[in-house]
């Protein structure tokens, strides 16, 4: 920790808090905070941990408030969560051993195709639509499946969980925010178990981002809560857009 000066601490929290608020509308969290890390000097693998640490705060502080405003029920979520769970650390554990370098040419594709959804589709409302898919079954496909990705990669996360929320579940765009950030946590939560394993995360800096994250994460929810799709649409298209961007620019 000796590297890192109190200016710089600072410098990450205020990031950290800029980061939990726009996680909180839409996800993408990670492009403020991971690249502040990796400027602040720290090496990429325990950038990977921290930012795993910090970003835990902003998701639980999120799902606080949604569970609170009732738009998480969580009974049925149980099983979404299990399986983002399993499919998180099993993605964390893959990464050590197998090369990611392929998702950066595939996730730039689909994260546009997302953001042209979410522009443009009608089923994008604050108005719950038909659910097609059990969540049992939503669990299993979508839970492991974008967990196992998160673990193993990581950027667009938010919204890929945010899209099959409402194509899948049918859920209104303020209810599949609050959705995404239970199973962002989750995701979070299991990833950072196997990196604290391996000795990677700089506690003190990830704790200290922390404390930004949950103020960013508090006024992100409200705002989510006040403003719903109108607020929640184009900040979903600004991100995918912006995931996308970073990862062609940095092929």
């Amino acid at each position: 920790m000796e590297f890192i000066s109190t200016e710089v601490l600072l410098l990450l929290i205020a990031a950290a808090t800029l980061a939990g608020l726009v996680d909180a509308i839409a996800g993408g969290g990670g492009l403020i905070a991971l690249p502040a890390l990796l400027w602040a000097g720290v090496p990429p693998l325990q950038a990977l941990a921290t930012n795993k640490l910090q970003g835990s705060f902003g998701t639980a502080t999120a799902s606080w408030h949604y569970i609170r405003r009732g738009q998480i029920a969580l009974k049925p979520m149980l099983w979404p969560v299990f399986w983002t769970f399993t499919g998180s650390a099993s993605g964390t554990l893959a990464v050590q051993y197998l090369v990611s370098h392929w998702l950066e040419q595939i996730v730039p594709v689909l994260l546009i195709g997302f953001a042209l959804y979410f522009l443009f589709s009608p089923r994008i409302s604050d108005e719950d639509a038909h659910q097609r898919m059990h969540f049992g079954v939503f669990g299993f496909l979508i839970g492991f499946g974008v967990g196992f990705y998160d673990g193993f990669f990581g950027p667009g996360t938010g919204t890929f969980f945010a899209a099959a929320f409402v194509m899948l579940l049918g859920y209104n765009l303020r209810r599949a925010t609050a959705g995404t950030k239970l199973l962002n946590f989750t995701s979070n939560i299991a990833s950072l178990i196997f990196f604290a394993l391996g000795g990677h995360v700089l506690w003190l800096v990830g704790l200290s981002m922390g404390a930004g994250q949950i103020l960013g994460a508090w006024v992100g929810s409200h705002l989510v809560i006040k403003h719903g799709a109108a607020l929640v649409r184009p900040v979903l298209v600004i991100v995918s857009i912006a995931v996308s961007l970073k990862l062609l620019l940095t092929e």
